[in-house]
């Protein structure tokens, strides 16, 4: 057992949140910086129309999200149970076995991704200029599959080593790279301005998977490339733990597309603004907290594999205060200069006056948003799937769906930005009573 792995099971909590949690959160916020310097320098550069578009067509790029992530939760879990139990056979088959499944499934999305994005814009409402920008934008984003599709996969596993700084230093890289393209090829690029923004995101991509293909192959010391091929003693486990992770991403799609829909629907082109310079705030800051559950997946893990369970107890409960802190950190000063905000995006006069409440409300229960994240995230570290699954169904399907059809139609436009914070607490309940009732089984 290495250092890393041996410290998974020494170290304090709060040691332990401070070792991982801290260059993971950086890592996770580096790679949220993506689609957030795109907004950013879209709506400043080209316009507002670019803004929107490029931010109704990033729940698209989910789909990537949610590959990665399944791959690469599962993995990752799969990893920190084998340190913990000291089972080599395993560790020798993981990473085989996570590019048999990037490389199938990447294809998969690159094709299906380049011929029916345009159909998918249509589908949330997108029409004229922005249909246009988001559909050349979206086209070369899918073309990246595969290099973004094994970065963050490959990450999550490092990161499931214990290696928090190394992973970080990989995303950090390309998100340098990102921040400084962005603005060059979107000028260099003319009337081709929107493609400069994808462009540089997926030079990014490629270059950050050169450096993490170049680490699993020549200097891990716990695990390394071997052959590519499905594991069949071990894909199984990866796809049930990932699943729930994956449903996250991948039915995010689902929800914002929704959103997109009902503001076009309800409010025209200055909703759907408004949504989209809203749900990209949301998603940027929602990644902090789930670098933060990076730190807490191979710290549970590793204690469960071990059956020290009053660590694994303590564990959680120094995460659920550090996590609700760190949300903190993005509430309070979102609340408190929402106007400023939103600027960044390139919104200007009545557009701000009617998006400001609009967003505080939208925006109201994200304080409790680290709570529900440790809930999943601990779920998935000690193998139960299906707690984690039914929490994110819950969230993002059974309750969510009907609520932002119906509540609408009954309460007005105003209902677009208090329903999903309606649905968020309810799920953040329902999470803590799982748990409550899943540590009292624990066997001390």
């Amino acid at each position: 057992m290495n250092k890393n792995s041996n410290d998974l099971l020494t170290l304090s909590p709060r040691q332990i949140m401070i070792k991982l949690s801290v260059p993971a959160i950086i890592g996770m916020v580096v790679i949220g910086l993506y689609p957030l310097m795109d907004g950013i320098f879209a709506g400043q550069i080209i316009g507002q129309e670019a803004m929107t578009a490029a931010g109704i067509a990033m729940p698209f790029t989910y789909v990537n999200n949610g590959v990665a992530t399944l791959i690469g939760v599962g993995s990752a879990s799969v990893l920190s149970r084998a340190l913990g139990e000291g089972n080599k056979e395993t560790l020798d088959k993981i990473m085989g076995n996570l590019l048999f499944w990037v490389i199938l499934l990447s294809t998969i999305i690159t094709v299906g991704g380049v011929l029916f994005c345009e159909s998918l814009l249509k589908f949330v409402g997108a029409s004229g200029v922005i249909l246009d920008y988001g559909t050349r934008y979206l086209r070369i984003i899918f073309l990246g599959s595969f290099f973004v599709n094994f970065t963050q996969s490959a990450n999550m596993v490092m990161r499931g080593e214990g290696l928090m700084k190394r992973a970080m230093l990989i995303m950090g890289t390309g998100a340098l790279i990102n921040i400084i393209l962005d603005p060059i090829l979107m000028i260099a690029m003319g009337d081709r301005a929107i493609e400069g923004a994808a462009i540089a995101t997926v030079t990014a991509q490629i270059i950050q998977a050169m450096l993490t293909l170049n680490y699993f192959k020549n200097k891990s010391e716990t695990i390394k490339i071997g052959k590519i091929r499905l594991e069949n003693t071990i894909y199984r486990s990866v796809f049930t733990i990932g699943f729930s992770a994956m449903l996250m991403q991948v039915l995010t799609i689902v929800q914002q597309s929704l959103l997109y829909s009902q503001a076009f629907k309800y409010g025209g082109d200055d909703g759907g603004t408004i949504m989209a310079a809203a749900l990209r705030v949301i998603s940027f800051s929602f990644i902090p907290l789930w670098g933060m559950s990076q730190g807490l997946q191979p710290a549970i893990g590793a204690n469960y594999g071990a059956k020290k369970y009053d660590r694994v107890k303590e564990i959680f409960k120094s995460f659920a205060i550090g996590s609700t802190l760190l949300a903190a950190i993005f509430y309070i000063p979102s609340q408190l200069f929402t106007g400023q905000l939103l600027g960044l995006f390139g919104l200007k006069g009545d557009i701000i006056s009617y998006g400001i409440p609009s967003f505080r409300m939208f925006y109201s229960v994200y304080i409790l948003y680290g709570i529900m994240i440790m809930c999943i995230t601990f779920f998935q570290a000690i193998g139960d799937g299906k707690t984690a699954g039914a929490m994110v169904i819950l969230r993002q399907v059974i309750l969510f769906i009907p609520a932002i059809i119906i509540v609408p139609r009954i309460f007005g436009e105003r209902a677009l930005w208090f329903t999903m914070p309606a649905v968020e607490f309810l799920v953040v309940i329902f999470g803590l009573v799982k748990y409550t009732k899943a540590v009292k089984e624990f066997r001390l």
